[in-house]
């Protein structure tokens, strides 16, 4: 596996998504029961598929429930020579941390 970076849900936003949008990586189902407000949907298994159209420079940081599938998606796409980070125990830390969660349908960029 390659060495990935892992963000602190508790850092400010400023340096938590490094001015981008987060990408949730979580399946359909999960990401419309509650979201990271503004944060893009792609999952997992399509995100060597989606690169072109979510990866647009800058560090990419990943979420998902727990911050497993999110360190998957790091680590592949560090592999393909970007930027990324996943968030250190994803949602579910967020929603610890007392972060509102937005509950929508997503929209696959």
């Amino acid at each position: 596996m390659a060495r990935v970076k892992e963000v602190d849900i508790e850092a400010p936003a400023s340096t938590r998504w490094q001015g981008a949008a987060p990408i949730d990586v979580r399946e359909a189902h999960e990401y419309e029961a509650g979201h990271v407000p503004g944060s893009q949907w792609l999952p997992l298994g399509m995100i060597t598929a989606g690169l072109p159209q979510v990866l647009r420079g800058g560090q990419v940081t990943l979420i998902c429930a727990s911050g497993n599938r999110s360190l998957v998606a790091a680590e592949i796409l560090t592999r393909h020579g970007f930027d990324a980070a996943s968030v250190a125990g994803g949602t579910a830390a967020s929603e610890h941390a007392g972060h509102a969660l937005k509950c929508d349908t997503p929209t696959r960029h």
